[in-house]
């Protein structure tokens, strides 16, 4: 941990606009997800009238709307209103975007509802012709929804780094040079202080023990499933929870320094260095822009140069080009797959967080995984008991007696296994705690320890060769054990080990019929990683990864193809950040969620496989919209042009809208049969 990247120590790296993306501007720049939820339901309220009062709308369902004295500028008055109050948003973002210049989306919606306003106001003034209000107000709504759901995306996404914060103590117990303790603010510490760590608390700043001895909990930044042993000249982090002993440590690092800060900078810079993902939407609506404005325009001229119908009908065939490119289709087209495809996941215990993950998953070739909370559930169960002229029942009940008095994951492992084998524990008598090593105490009128095997060495107890052996195999497994001795001898060994995940073997096995590559990318000692990689039949594992390595792993394996990381702790939220997928365990940390793209709700690993299968699908259909909300232009557009009209093919704007009309239903029908398509 002493690994420090000192050209960054205290230094935050913040990126330009949203941390999702790249450089440039922010279409969103100063806007958030109540301004697009207002602007949506008040667009929605005025697009009733609009749609009530609109010629093509009573035509195609039979009624009449009622007439009174100004109704005929209901409609006009409040698509201005519209115009002004919803389309402003998508002004201001075509303005950023041809600043850049790369006109897409909100080129396009601007141009398209710029065009259809002006051009229905001056028929409502009396141009010869059909306004279009009514696919004015729909165009907003549709796209003030989509830009609703992906703000709200992008605030969640933000407070990852909220929940690392939380995990430092906000005082610390300041030991002055007279011994005497003051509780004294963290922010107020400096290198060298002397703070005193009782047992149960949190460690505020990153030190070497000089007094004491104890056992510290870093799983939640180090994924090391077991409390790791800390003595004089032992380092300790901020964050760590500290068991039964209690600890002096000299300060060595403060604030931004710590390690766990140092995770902070990483999951910075991975949100500011993730690249802007091009989603089909907008690059097919880049391409629309620029076939829409490149064949209206010359439309104009020609008509109004050669024609003899006159200015209105040349301004008609115009408004058609771009009313029939209107992307209506374009703007559902992804957001409806979207919506389904999310709908579909949390049938299946999947949150969806981040509306590009389904797009980026397709391709995964490889798929990391943690192990500690992930792989495995991250607590103890005892996988063996070794004993030596005593039954396995009175181990447990020896054990267990003793272990009742700890709140120790390894004592709530022993207690547990007593539970499942019916194995009644009286209450042990006299039970002393030996911070850094054990317990002792007075079960049943019988003297026994239950601790760590160098205790019963330094006390000079031999073991028998049995026990010596599945000492020797637990090493080897990279599983805890715990030598159960009396006054003069040892009495049986207890071995215990992270109990591996329901479902995990399944996982990996559907992983691989998909062609992807499980990985598994661990914090554990390198024995547990291939206890864990052999039984589960994963091949590709890295053990003893620190934090900021896991990271660098993933931007390796993205070097080979695209990747997916799944993990649950903080100190996954940089590898959640840099895969091409981020998916989350449910059970774990705020933060590892807040980072993730997707969360297993249900801690279920085979959704892992479901997520790939989905996204595949997913992206089938997103094409597939695509391709006809853009495709039926290719026919739509010159014929909107009039290159047909010597045959006596004409497209009015009215037939236009139509046409823009008819993509929307089939791009609509075509993402609800998402719903049709098999996970498993």
């Amino acid at each position: 941990m002493t690994a420090m990247i000192d050209d960054h120590q205290g230094h935050a790296v913040h990126g330009e606009g949203h941390p999702a993306r790249g450089g440039g501007h922010d279409k969103h720049e100063g806007h958030s997800p109540e301004m697009f939820r207002d602007r949506l339901w008040v667009s929605l309220v005025l697009t009733f009238p609009i749609l009530y009062f609109s010629e093509q709308i009573q035509d195609w369902f039979g009624y009449e709307a009622v007439s009174f004295k100004g109704s005929g500028w209901v409609s006009p008055v409040l698509a201005t209103f519209l115009f002004v109050y919803a389309g402003s948003v998508f002004l201001k973002g075509a303005k950023r975007e041809l600043q850049d210049p790369l006109p897409g989306m909100m080129t396009l919606i601007s141009l398209a509802i710029s065009v259809a306003y002006l051009y229905s106001i001056a028929v409502s003034l009396g141009l010869d012709g059909k306004p279009f209000y009514w696919e004015l107000a729909t165009l907003l709504d549709v796209m003030l929804l989509g830009h609703w759901m992906e703000m709200k995306s992008i605030q969640s996404a933000s407070t990852a780094l909220e929940h690392l914060a939380e995990m430092v103590p906000q005082s610390a117990h300041l030991v002055n040079a007279t011994g005497e303790v003051t509780d004294e603010l963290v922010t107020s510490l400096e290198n060298g202080d002397r703070i005193l760590i009782r047992p149960g608390e949190q460690v505020p700043a990153d030190g070497d023990v000089i007094e004491g001895r104890s056992s510290l909990n870093e799983a939640f930044l180090t994924g090391e499933s077991r409390p790791i042993s800390k003595g004089e000249g032992d380092e300790v982090i901020a964050g760590a929870v500290n068991g039964e002993g209690a600890l002096t440590v000299s300060v060595t690092r403060t604030g931004k320094a710590t390690t766990l800060s140092q995770i902070m900078r990483l999951v910075e810079e991975a949100q500011a260095s993730r690249s802007r993902f091009q989603v089909l939407a907008d690059r097919a609506a880049y391409w629309l822009t620029i076939i829409a404005v490149g064949v209206s325009i010359p439309t104009l001229v020609a008509w109004l140069a050669f024609g003899t119908e006159g200015i209105a009908f040349a301004v008609a065939r115009t408004v058609t080009v771009l009313v029939i490119a209107c992307p209506h289709a374009l703007g559902l087209a992804i957001p409806l797959v979207n919506m389904n495809a999310t709908s579909i996941s949390a049938r299946n215990g999947i949150l969806v967080r981040n509306r590009e993950a389904f797009e980026r998953g397709r391709n995964v070739r490889f798929v990391a995984f943690d192990k500690t909370g992930t792989l495995t559930e991250g607590r103890f169960v005892v996988s063996d008991v070794t004993t030596d002229g005593i039954s396995e029942a009175d181990v447990l009940r020896l054990a267990a007696a003793l272990e009742r008095s700890s709140e120790h994951p390894l004592a709530a492992a022993i207690v547990e296994a007593a539970v499942d084998h019916d194995v009644v524990a009286q209450a042990a008598k006299d039970v002393n705690a030996v911070p850094g090593y054990g317990l002792e105490g007075t079960v049943e009128g019988r003297y026994v320890r239950a601790g760590r095997p160098e205790w019963a060495h330094e006390l000079g107890i031999v073991l028998p060769d049995n026990l010596d052996a599945a000492l020797d195999g637990a090493d080897l497994r990279g599983e805890s054990a715990i030598v159960l001795t009396d006054h003069s001898r040892a009495l049986a060994v207890i071995s215990l080990a992270d109990q591996v995940r329901d479902g995990a073997m399944a996982a990996v096995e559907r992983l691989r019929d998909l062609g992807v590559t499980p990985v598994m990318i661990t914090g554990d000692a390198d024995a547990v990683a291939t206890t864990v990689a052999d039984e589960l039949g994963i091949d590709r594992y890295y053990g003893r990864v620190l934090p900021e390595q896991k990271a660098r792993f993933v931007r390796e394996l993205k070097q080979e193809g695209p990747t997916a990381f799944v993990g649950d702790g903080i100190n996954d939220a940089p590898a959640l950040l840099e895969a091409d997928l981020g998916i989350a365990i449910g059970a774990g940390t705020n933060v590892a969620i807040e980072s993730a793209d997707l969360v297993l709700v249900e801690d279920d690993l085979s959704d892992v496989a479901r997520v790939v299968t989905l996204a595949r699908a997913t992206h089938r259909k997103m094409t597939q919209n695509l391709a006809w909300a853009t495709g039926y232009n290719t026919v739509a557009i010159p014929l909107a042009a009039g290159v047909a009209v010597s045959f006596g093919i004409i497209l009015n704007p009215a037939v236009g809208a139509l046409f823009m009309s008819l993509s929307t239903v089939i791009v609509s029908i075509n993402a609800m049969l998402l719903r049709r398509v098999s996970l498993d």
